[in-house]
């Protein structure tokens, strides 16, 4: 279906319960996440990903998601293991973890997967789990190869980036393998650089289920209400 038929099918409030309005800038405060969690509630979003320096936050009605070893994904895995506990027991609902994107270059998905299952055991079945796999940086067959280990480690989400990485953000071709290769049984998170509707109806029509946006009031001004 091409992008503007979609925009016109699926509605405002259906974009929004795929959204994780997202605020990591390393320079927010206490009341730039106040204000998220205002303009959370007014668009009716999911979630909100805040830094784990910011937990606890109270934000009834919304799920609170952070991220772990972020966004380099070059911290021990138990340091992730940690981080990602540490934030479950402060009341995170879902954990971002980013892997060792150099490791997966470098063809060692054994490491890959290593690094996963010690983040999922650490926060166990009391959060929902995304991978972070830097797709921009890596070619085709390390997506698919990356994808199946956030599987077989136990992981909820397979997600394109941080949007700190300097390769880019998601792209629809990515989105797109990511979903072919995990068929439905994991989500696909599609998150770094969607700043129009047209981008994330992109990302919808390739296979995300979930959409990590920080400008998520203009993205959903495309959408009908």
């Amino acid at each position: 279906m091409p992008n503007s038929m979609l925009m016109a099918e699926i509605s405002r409030r259906d974009v929004a319960a795929m959204i994780d309005h997202t605020l990591l800038a390393p320079e927010a405060t206490a009341q730039d996440v106040d204000a998220l969690i205002d303009e959370a509630r007014e668009l009716g979003v999911l979630a909100i990903c805040v830094s784990p320096s910011m937990l606890p936050v109270r934000a009834p009605g919304l799920l609170v998601a952070t991220v772990a070893g972020f966004p380099s994904g070059k911290h021990h895995s138990l340091v992730k293991g940690a981080e990602a506990r540490l934030a479950v027991e402060q009341g995170a609902n879902e954990v971002d973890m980013v892997i060792d994107v150099g490791a997966a270059r470098a063809g060692d998905y054994n490491a890959v997967l290593g690094d996963i299952i010690t983040v999922r055991e650490a926060v166990g079945d009391r959060a929902v789990l995304k991978v972070i796999i830097e797709s921009a940086a890596l070619s085709d067959a390390q997506i698919v190869e990356v994808c199946r280990a956030a599987e077989k480690a136990g992981a909820d989400f397979v997600k394109t980036s941080t949007g700190f990485h300097p390769a880019g953000g998601a792209s629809a071709h990515a989105v797109r393998l990511m979903a072919d290769t995990v068929g439905g049984r994991l989500g696909v998170k599609a998150s770094g650089g969607i700043r129009t509707s047209e981008a994330a109806a992109e990302m919808i029509a390739a296979g995300a289920t979930r959409l990590g946006l920080s400008r998520s009031r203009e993205v959903l001004q495309g959408f009908p209400a």
